[in-house]
């Protein structure tokens, strides 16, 4: 029994033929040719469907990559464990939403508060000259709120409006000012237009214990609630917390989910990529969904066989060829290099220096 789990199984139907292929398929052709049988494809939709057929044995075998976990090793046996795989969550890409705090994100924090520190002693210095009636205008003495906004006014590069000081060490003062106003507002509106061409994206989750601080709902394949227990039985609380939020559905409705509301789809990376990168993807290569970088569980992968079933060992025979297949090629690899190396130094010979003559010496009479 299989159905479609990209890459492991894919299933096309032309005219009245159902074709299949993919890594499980042609697993499964190899092994059918090794041990002589036949075999016929019982199709199904959903996980649970091949599992529950599995335990009353109306399947000899399902020849889909399963994880194994210890929930599912009660109820039926797998085959040789021939593939690792991971498993990763997938979950809408943040997008920037519009935000006052846009003006504040082109200086650091640090920054920001140096400029009111030092807006905060210019405005205080100022007032204290005007109050003993140093700094004049052209009709009277300038009032302290005048002051604080002249001092801020000329901070976002506007004029003093012809008011002027009538000590030396004030000219300073505001010289001193106006060319820190310059500096400051010409770094930040450097950083502005840098900020605005290359916005800074909102963090995003990564890992499990991220995740779960950000999503109201898991959504998993459906599998008759094996993963779901298998996480609520981790040692891990951020496990169990995953786990008391999943629900069971199918995969394409969950990464729609996930676009719609606070939800994320777990499932086999290979799996997740190829979904995405077919139904998600961009013409420019973006995408509005993105996969965690951390696994939240690495797991064995065979095909599940009903308990104690007599062509078990014939079945674990083949598999464990295929798999040490590579690893054959490689030792042969190795020895054929080795010969070859042994026999180019045994058969070429190095040539040997030929003698020179040592420094004539002339003698004068």
């Amino acid at each position: 029994m299989a159905f479609t789990y990209e890459p492991y199984w894919r299933e096309s139907v032309e005219g009245n033929t159902t074709r299949y292929s993919g890594t499980d398929y042609n697993q499964l052709v190899v092994v059918a040719q090794a041990l002589n049988f036949t075999f016929r494809v019982l199709p199904s939709r959903r996980w649970n469907e091949v599992t529950d057929q599995m335990q009353v044995r109306k399947l000899f075998m399902a020849t889909v990559m399963h994880g194994i976990i210890p929930q599912d090793i009660k109820r039926w046996d797998f085959t040789f464990t021939y593939d690792q795989g991971d498993i990763k969550f997938a979950m809408a890409t943040p997008v920037i939403t519009p935000s006052w705090l846009s003006f504040y994100y082109p200086l650091s924090g640090q920054v920001w508060i140096s400029v009111l520190a030092c807006t905060l002693t210019v405005c205080f210095t100022l007032v204290k000259i005007t109050s003993r009636k140093t700094w004049e205008m052209r009709h009277g003495v300038l009032s302290t709120g005048s002051v604080v906004l002249e001092s801020v006014g000329t901070l976002f590069g506007q004029g003093l409006y012809g008011r002027l000081s009538t000590s030396q060490s004030n000219h300073i003062l505001v010289g001193t000012w106006l060319f820190f106003g310059v500096v400051v507002g010409t770094a930040y509106r450097a950083s502005l237009i840098a900020s605005l061409t290359l916005p800074r994206m909102p963090p995003r989750p990564e890992t499990v214990e991220e995740l779960v601080k950000v999503v109201d709902r898991m959504t998993v394949r459906y599998s008759g609630g094996t993963y779901t227990k298998f996480y609520l039985n981790s040692e891990s609380s951020a496990f169990r917390e995953l786990g008391s939020m999943m629900v069971e559905g199918d995969d394409m409705d969950g990464l729609n989910a996930a676009l719609k509301m606070k939800s994320a789809h777990v499932g086999a990376s290979l799996n997740l990529q190829l979904i995405i990168s077919r139904n998600f993807a961009k013409l420019d290569g973006t995408s509005p969904l993105y996969i965690g970088k951390e696994k939240l569980v690495r797991l064995s992968l065979a095909w599940p066989v009903p308990h104690d079933a007599p062509y078990t060992p014939q079945i674990d025979k083949s598999l464990r060829i295929i798999t040490q297949g590579p690893l054959l090629l490689l030792l042969v690899g190795i020895t054929l290099g080795s010969v070859a190396f042994v026999v180019e130094r045994l058969l070429v010979s190095e040539p040997h220096p030929s003698p020179t003559s040592g420094p004539t010496r002339l003698t004068l009479d």
